[in-house]
């Protein structure tokens, strides 16, 4: 397992100096004017004790000139110190939480870039801690990192005053340094695998708990809600032990490290009350090493908290990389579809593949040579048995991933020459799996686009669900749950296909998407697209992947898949004669759906 080092831990946080460079400084400063009057506070209390408190011993009584003169001192150090707190703590605050914020961002930024390829290769739980728990590790050293460069400004003037004060004492208390370094080298030896796995095991424990999440109706409707939370229970488990195995390491080294300065302390007032008592030093000065060293003391611990941080910081930070990283990203043009015709009218575009050749890994192709055209505002329906590739084909026309081979046109314009956002402002597609938002009816269907009211309910209507928005308690302004809990299958189908139609696609891919209706109102939609979109010169291209009899007898022409590649292309009609492969599966469901009937009869 790959550990940590100090020299990892520290170019993580010169990524975070070099953004953030004026905030750090700022922060800094502020640390370093912190740490300066900490040491003044050691000069005062070696000057109070040497030109006023001992001379009160010996003379009985001390002048009100002095007393006021220490107090104003001290008061002035203090007021100082709080001024250095504030713009340590305040700089410190801003840079971290501005560094989370942008590489959240980045984030993002590169979830969306990336390819859906690549979304598959990667769990989601693992796509969530990335963009959360490993951010925030990354930069978690942030916070006492101002501290820690500002009080070395302290350590240096306080070990300066030390041997000035006396050199034999200080260097008793510079023994403490490489027991510190020793320390924290021990520390990232034993603690960095294993925060390496707590990070990896949280990525996972986010994981199970999605899947889960997502498949709560099957868990529950067969009765699986003890082995699942065996399974999260099992690696939570996982999760604690090991927190706990490197929390017991961190309990050791903090103590430890706190334990080395006192340590220090105790060796240095033993000394030094020898050396006065011989002659060899004066008592102000002991007590001002002794304090010095206690200050001395504040800046190992802040650079430990530091350290401490850093196995965390840098596997998050590699995590997070590892993302940034990462390659495949859809290259574009700068081509653009018409959105309009000339007399305000959106027209069909014409869809083309030619050779198209596609594999999800090299050995397994999924497609291979697939050509075939549709012409401007018809509808073309594509029917294959299950695994033959049609779903994948949407997912092609839409560039959701590029084909390994061949080409994909839109109005002759091959996919990877349109702009960024482009090929979307023409083509819809509406997919197996309906997502519904935790939002209002409105938001669903217009995603945050600039739809009038009257826009959205004729996409309602056009998909069939008019009639049951208006029945929603508030219409449009109702909200749908998460997942669209409040709605049937159905119903979440047609949100979905009404989402796609309000944006006058000019080809428009249903994949399987009215499964969940009834046959009487997939009817009904697919009308209605046709007259809505379709069929005739000037409306929308339709591609829809289908299994049912009607629907498919609804195209113009029929693409038989199988095995992904084309066995024949044609009218239903003609299919069905020419083609026995074609016809034995569109009649399937229409000989099953008999033998059924057959059955409740006979019963």
């Amino acid at each position: 397992m790959e550990r940590a080092s100090t020299m990892d831990g520290l170019k993580v946080l010169a990524v975070a100096i070099r953004r953030e460079p004026w905030i750090f400084t700022l922060s800094t400063v502020g640390s370093a004017l912190f740490g300066a009057l900490t040491v003044a506070d050691a000069w005062v209390l070696g000057w109070s004790t040497d030109h006023v408190i001992l001379p009160a011993f010996r003379t009985g009584h001390i002048g009100t000139g002095w007393l006021i003169a220490v107090v104003a001192l001290f008061v002035a150090v203090a007021i100082g110190r709080a001024v250095g707190v504030i713009a340590r703590r305040l700089g410190a605050g801003v840079m971290q939480y501005r560094m989370q914020a942008h590489y959240r961002r980045a984030v993002t930024r590169q979830y969306l870039r990336l390819p859906l390829a690549w979304h598959q290769a990667h769990p989601t739980g693992q796509l969530l801690s990335n963009a959360n728990a490993d951010v925030e590790a990354a930069w978690a050293p942030i916070a006492p990192l101002p501290m820690a460069v500002g009080t070395i400004a302290m350590m240096v003037i306080a070990v300066a005053q030390m041997f000035l004060a006396d050199t034999v004492l200080a260097c008793l208390g510079m023994l403490v340094f490489p027991a510190v370094i020793l320390t924290n080298l021990a520390y990232q030896r034993r603690a960095s695998p294993l925060i390496t796995r707590a990070q990896q095991l949280r990525a996972e424990l986010s994981e199970v708990a999605h899947e889960s999440f997502d498949g709560a109706l099957v868990v529950k409707t067969l009765g699986r809600e003890g082995e699942e939370t065996d399974r999260f229970a099992a690696k939570a488990r996982e999760l604690r032990d090991t927190n706990i195995r490197a929390g017991r390491i961190r309990a050791a080294f903090d103590p430890t490290l706190a334990a080395l300065p006192d340590i220090g302390v105790l060796v240095v007032l033993s000394v030094g009350v020898i050396r006065v008592l011989h002659g060899h030093a004066a008592a102000g000065d002991v007590v001002q090493i002794g304090y010095l060293l206690t200050i001395v003391a504040f800046p190992i611990r802040s650079l430990g908290w530091v350290l401490g941080e850093f196995p965390r910081s840098v596997v998050g930070f590699r995590r997070v990389q590892h993302v940034l990283d990462a390659t495949g990203g859809l290259e574009y043009g700068d081509e653009r579809l018409p959105a309009l015709s000339g007399d305000g009218i959106r027209g069909g575009a014409r869809l083309e593949l030619d050779g198209v050749a596609f594999a999800y890994e090299p050995q397994q192709p999924l497609l291979s040579g697939v050509t075939f055209e549709v012409a401007a505002g018809r509808t073309v329906a594509i029917v294959g048995p299950t695994a033959s590739g049609k779903s994948t084909l949407t997912t092609l026309m839409s560039r959701l991933v590029d084909p390994d081979a061949g080409r994909i046109s839109v109005d002759g314009i091959d996919l990877r020459e349109f702009a960024p956002g482009a090929l979307a402002e023409a083509v819809s597609v509406v997919p197996q799996t309906a997502f519904v938002f935790d939002d209002t009816v409105r938001d669903n269907v217009t995603l945050g686009g600039e739809y009038a009211d009257d826009e959205v309910w004729a996409a309602l209507r056009a998909a069939q669900a008019d009639g049951f928005v208006a029945a929603l308690p508030r219409g449009l302004d109702t909200r749908l749950g998460e997942r669209g809990t409040s709605l049937s299958g159905g119903q979440r189908q047609r949100i979905s296909l009404a989402r796609a139609l309000v944006r006058r696609p000019r080809l428009l891919i249903l994949d399987d998407a009215t499964s969940a209706v009834d046959p009487e109102v997939e009817q009904r939609i697919l009308a209605a697209l046709r007259g809505a979109t379709g069929a005739s010169e000037g409306g929308a291209t339709l591609v829809v992947v289908a299994y049912r009899k009607a629907t498919i007898a609804l195209a113009d022409e029929v693409v038989h898949l199988d095995g992904g590649r084309i066995l024949a292309c044609g009218t239903h009609e003609q299919l069905l004669v020419t083609s026995p492969a074609y016809a034995e599966l569109v009649n399937a469901y229409e000989t099953e759906l008999d033998e059924l009937a057959e059955t409740e009869v006979e019963r």
